[in-house]
């Protein structure tokens, strides 16, 4: 396991990131320990979580993912032994999300009211990034819209420049070390950066965005943010939601996988997908890999790249998972998966 510096913070991240958005549905409480116990034996350092978890979003099981990250602290110890990450909601309908039904939104009472009942979740009284979870302003998410530009612009949107010296309030208590976003525009990691740059608040250390072998948009306006500003990429959906290892292919719905018992994929059910995932299983078949590890391999492979964050639902795909790497991209192997990539350019965006 190598680590990474994060952005200009001092925190070393792990090159893998545990994911857990599943803990509280798909996976119980003692199952999200046994986890997070292999994963620090392998190295892991990082855990990253959300209010809204765990996923698909529910009232009744929103949190519980913090819960379960929360029990395993008090139970083991070491808070000092792991780096936390988690979110704040951004601009929803979600009511169940805040008191009294209100809306949630990226100004200063949310998020104080947010990382307050976060930490009180996790049983801790700080956490090492928070993230705002997607943006105040309307934008297209999760796959929504494709690349095609839009007029997105909304009446109301909490200023950027509010939004960051709510964050600072986070940093100077002592609730937050760092922040970062996520699910954003490389326009949004300008503004943040001006914002900071004259004085409202932390510079941002990280983006939480999308990456993936069928997905690389992020390398389009914002590697080079990560690169030059070091705003480090935390790459979420390595696999594509499963779509990369194969197990969809042809309409197929393994018992108990995610888009089986949730359909929740359309990002992935797109035209040319398909076609484009069969190319990526022949490359990997024909270089004798696991097309899981390669996948993964690719993402952590790169420059901008300060951490991937893996989910599982079993100890055999987390297994899996970490294994990859023992995987090296090497220039040969890169080359052909650029072939493929000009072949089928992001048709999953």
């Amino acid at each position: 396991m190598n680590y990474m510096k994060l952005g200009r913070t001092d925190l070393r991240v792990s090159e893998i990131t545990l994911g857990t958005m599943t803990w509280g549905q798909q996976n119980t409480e003692r199952e999200g320990h046994e986890q997070l116990d292999f994963a620090l034996e392998r190295g892991v350092n990082f855990i990253d979580t959300a209010e809204i978890y765990s996923i698909p979003p529910r009232a009744e099981t929103q949190g519980s993912t913090e819960r379960i990250i929360g029990s395993w602290l008090k139970a083991r110890g070491g808070r000092e032994d792991v780096i936390i990450a988690t979110k704040v909601a951004g601009r929803a309908d979600n009511a169940y999300l805040r008191p009294n039904g209100e809306r949630p939104r990226l100004d200063r009472k949310n998020i104080q009211y947010a990382i307050d009942q976060s930490l009180r979740r996790l049983q801790t009284d700080y956490v090492d990034l928070y993230q705002l979870h997607w943006p105040d302003r309307k934008i297209p998410l999760w796959g929504e819209g494709g690349t095609t530009y839009r007029d997105y612009r909304q009446e109301s949107e909490e200023p950027i420049e509010e939004t960051l010296e709510a964050l600072a309030e986070l940093v100077a208590s002592g609730k937050a070390r760092y922040v970062g976003l996520s699910n954003e525009t490389a326009w949004g990691v300008s503004r943040f950066l001006r914002a900071s740059e004259i004085g409202n608040g932390p510079r941002v250390a990280s983006i939480q965005n999308a990456y993936n072998l069928i997905n690389r948009t992020f390398e389009i306006g914002l590697a080079e943010f990560a690169l030059r500003e070091d705003v480090g990429l935390l790459a979420y959906s390595p696999l594509a939601q499963g779509y990369l290892t194969g197990k969809y292919q042809g309409g197929a719905r393994p018992p108990g996988a995610r888009t089986t018992l949730f359909e929740r994929a359309q990002r992935y059910e797109k035209p040319g997908v398909s076609v484009a995932i069969d190319a990526y299983l022949a490359l990997a078949r024909d270089l004798g890999v696991d097309p899981s590890q390669l996948a993964i391999a690719f993402v952590v492979s790169r420059p901008f790249v300060a951490s991937t964050i893996i989910g599982a639902t079993t100890m055999a795909q987390l297994r899996t998972d970490l294994d990859s790497l023992n995987i090296k991209i090497a220039p040969d192997v890169e080359r052909r998966i650029n072939e493929i990539h000009q072949l089928h350019n992001n048709p999953a965006p």
